[in-house]
């Protein structure tokens, strides 16, 4: 595959070899690597964006542990959206493996696809026509067309067969070449509408463009003297780039191409997002399978099954050599009785999981996790270009131990020791900036001095962390600015009071003078009773708990007195004439406003908010009996209604609509049935009104009876149930009609071999 290329005037020529690889594939980067030392290049052209050229050269740093990425990304988007790409690189990447060698060489590397400038402007061409299979599939998916070619129904499988599983042997890039030709020719062939028909929008202008490119950029290093020049690129390109093709189009091809301003670094990958299923596009099925294809020179099934022995024995699963012994076998047999030149991931895993599991799919999907996926997280130098922004994170999270790692960790703070609480300011700030590391748990008692987070880092936060960059160039300082930006641009009480309760909780002492200022304008002129009633929970929360962190929320107190104050007065008017779905929003709004004035402990507040609950019930006529089965609820709690059995039986009298009465039961009855199993009383009088509704009134109420008791865990319904059965019972003394029809007879041959069993001697 070798081609002579004229290069000077003076009729010099240049040796080229274009290897056609396959994006993420051992095999692949093992061939690739043995064809360069045969090759000896001095200069090496990989595919991809030319602006890395100035960065390439920390691939050779020994800080720098793959899965990395290249990130292209737009320091100042003109439209305000995102505008990043990345180009991974595993240890497997043939990419990777050229890389390094051409830098252990000494051979010049360079990027020779379209650049990202140009990638990173979207395409403007219109939408394609409906698809032609042949060519949809021979353009997109042109592996998957030769496997179906050579009777594979899985395009994965044939190019592990035939590349990744292959021993030492003769290059394949002559024949992966020779293939890749073919099917473009047959392409060729077809007429031109067929040949983009089911296309993304703008593919096939765009794959001319990043060809074209290619070739001009081989054209410049066979000009600059390079006499044995390596290129290496996916192998659908190879033809495109042994094309004899004019100079003269492929400047016409890229000339007036639209582009972006860009800035290129290295960032921290993930084998999980190489992952196909992850979306990513050139991703591969099994990342932790591949990498340990590549690493494991020799016996790679023993190693594996070895591997996946060790998982199941930590936790506590009995594996011994034996199994691993038989695994291999079976794995071997597999491969055998299938025509595989080695045992697959198909066969190891059903090896695994007859022998290894015993059938059981539990711990299979445990080594899918672990081993298949292989989940682990790259690492970059410190050298590498970064905004301050992820440099003051790193500096941070050096201090504080917190190293960000793939996997889900839990990490559990005890906000009473300087350093855990000084972690829990850092991941609230973090979340100020939209850069989710840790994800608190929702189980976590606020009333405790303990946060339990699960910790995941994703490569997608170094975008997070760039865009966040332009609020400033520390953590603290950018989450400050940003929720300043926030507190000013709040569109309602509630959002305000959030940014309140998260700048205390990150401990954002400087914000708080502009979003206490905010806060304190919005609630003064705000008339609307529901608005002032959702923003207290949150407030209350953030006075709560801010002494916890030790941080200052006296303006917070002024804000909350005002509100509460306010709503007790505005509460009756508000509440009072709602409709079905009115009632219901503002119920939420109730229970939201009596928690959080429970969770306050202000004995005045909260005496001043029973004493409005109290008022409004003396006036049942102007409330939804949604709302007011509720406040009885409430006050019943509080120990203020000695009569609520006299309000049930008033509120499901005869007299009363079946609508009204089972929207107060609803509202009385919310929250659990705790109360009917240990008030009798206030049960009978449930089970007597249900019992006398007439047929037509039961079936309108039944829904909202089956909303209110649905709620319930199964074991309270199952207790009610039994508390209504026992009452249902006949006194003593009587019994029920099928306990008098035991025929003896027929029974006793039953109760004989009952009692033989129990070893007693029948009479």
């Amino acid at each position: 595959m070798a081609r002579l290329l004229p290069c000077l005037p003076g009729g010099l020529l240049s040796q080229v070899e274009v290897f056609g690889i396959r994006h993420h594939g051992p095999g692949s980067a093992r061939a690739l690597r043995g064809a360069l030392e045969d090759f000896k290049p001095d200069a090496v052209l990989i595919e991809g964006p030319p602006e890395a050229d100035a960065i390439v050269e920390l691939a050779g740093d020994d800080a720098m542990v793959p899965p990395v990425a290249l990130l292209a990304y737009s320091p100042a988007p003109g439209d305000g959206g995102r505008k990043a790409a990345f180009w991974p690189f595993a240890e497997f990447s043939p990419e990777w493996q050229a890389i390094r060698y051409a830098l252990a060489a000494g051979a010049p590397v360079r990027f020779c696809d379209l650049p990202a400038a140009n990638q990173l402007v979207p395409s403007e061409e219109p939408e394609p026509a409906e698809a032609e299979p042949a060519a949809e599939g021979i353009r997109l998916d042109p592996l998957g067309w030769l496997a179906k070619a050579a009777g594979y129904d899985d395009a994965e499988r044939w190019w592990d067969d035939v590349v990744e599983h292959r021993g030492d042997g003769p290059s394949p890039f002559p024949a992966i070449a020779e293939a890749m030709a073919e099917l473009r020719e047959q392409l060729a062939a077809l007429p031109a509408e067929q040949a983009s028909a089911g296309l993304p929008p703008g593919h096939l202008r765009r794959e001319e463009q990043r060809e074209a490119h290619m070739r001009r950029t081989l054209r410049r290093t066979v000009k600059e003297g390079h006499d044995r020049v390596a290129v290496v690129c996916g192998a659908w390109h190879v033809p495109a780039l042994r094309a004899r093709v004019p100079a003269a189009h492929d400047d016409r091809t890229l000339r007036g191409l639209p582009k972006t301003k860009i800035a290129m670094t290295w960032v921290p990958w993930t084998h999980g997002r190489l992952a196909g299923r992850s979306g990513y596009g050139a991703g591969v099925r099994s990342p932790g399978w591949y990498h340990h294809l590549f690493t494991a020179r020799d016996r790679p099934i023993e190693r594996w099954l070895t591997a996946a022995a060790r998982v199941l024995r930590e936790e506590d699963l009995h594996v011994s050599s034996a199994h691993v012994i038989e695994a291999v076998r079976l794995a071997d047999a597999l491969a055998a009785l299938r025509g595989r030149p080695l045992a697959g991931l198909d066969e190891v895993t059903e090896a695994t999981r007859a022998v290894l599991c015993e059938g059981a799919d539990l711990p299979v999907e445990l080594i899918q996790k672990r081993m298949v996926v292989g989940e682990r997280l790259g690492a970059v130098p410190e050298r590498t270009p970064m905004v301050p922004l992820q440099r003051d994170l790193q500096a941070e999270q050096r201090r504080l131990r917190l190293k960000p790692s793939a996997l889900g960790r839990e990490q559990d703070l005890d906000l009473r020791k300087p350093t855990d609480l000084e972690r829990s300011r850092l991941l609230h700030r973090l979340r100020m900036l939209d850069v989710d590391w840790g994800v608190l748990s929702e189980s976590t008692s606020k009333g405790t001095f303990r946060e339990t987070w699960t910790l995941a880092w994703r490569p997608e936060f170094d975008v997070e962390l760039i865009e966040a960059g332009a609020w400033g160039t520390t953590v603290r300082g950018a989450t400050t600015a940003r929720a300043e930006a926030l507190a000013t641009g709040a569109a309602t009480l509630a959002d305000l009071t959030s940014v309140a309760e998260r700048c205390l909780l990150a401990d954002l002492g400087d914000a708080l003078p502009t979003v206490m200022r905010a806060l304190a304008d919005r609630a003064a002129v705000d008339t609307d009773v529901a608005h002032l009633m959702s923003a207290m929970p949150a407030i209350v929360r953030a006075l709560r708990y801010g002494d916890v962190r030790g941080t200052s929320t006296g303006p917070l107190r002024t804000v909350v007195d005002g509100l509460v104050v306010r709503v007790c007065v505005g509460l009756p008017p508000a509440i009072t004439g709602l409709d079905d779905d009115a009632a219901r929003d503002f119920l939420t709004h109730v229970d939201a406003v009596h928690g959080a004035l429970s969770l306050l402990a202000d004995e005045g507040h909260v005496e001043r908010w029973r004493r409005t609950l109290e008022a409004l019930l003396t006036r049942p006529d102007t409330l939804h009996g949604l709302i007011e089965g509720r406040l009885t609820r409430l006050l019943l709690d509080a120990g203020r209604l000695p009569d609520v059995p006299d309000r049930m039986a008033r509120a499901v009298s005869v007299g009363a609509a079946p609508d009204r009465a089972a929207a107060w039961v609803e509202g009385f009855l919310a929250g659990g049935g705790l109360l009917l199993m240990h008030d009798e009383a206030l049960l009978r009088l449930v089970d007597e009104w249900i019992s006398a509704l007439p047929d037509g009134s039961f079936t309108d109420v039944l829904p909202l009876l089956r909303r209110t008791f649905g709620a319930y865990p199964a074991a309270e319904r199952r207790a009610i149930g039994e508390q209504l059965r026992r009452h249902d019972k006949p006194a003593t003394g009587t019994s029920h009609p099928h306990e008098d029809d035991v025929d003896d007879l027929r029974a006793s041959p039953a109760a004989a071999t009952t009692l033989r069993i129990l070893g007693w001697t029948p009479s």
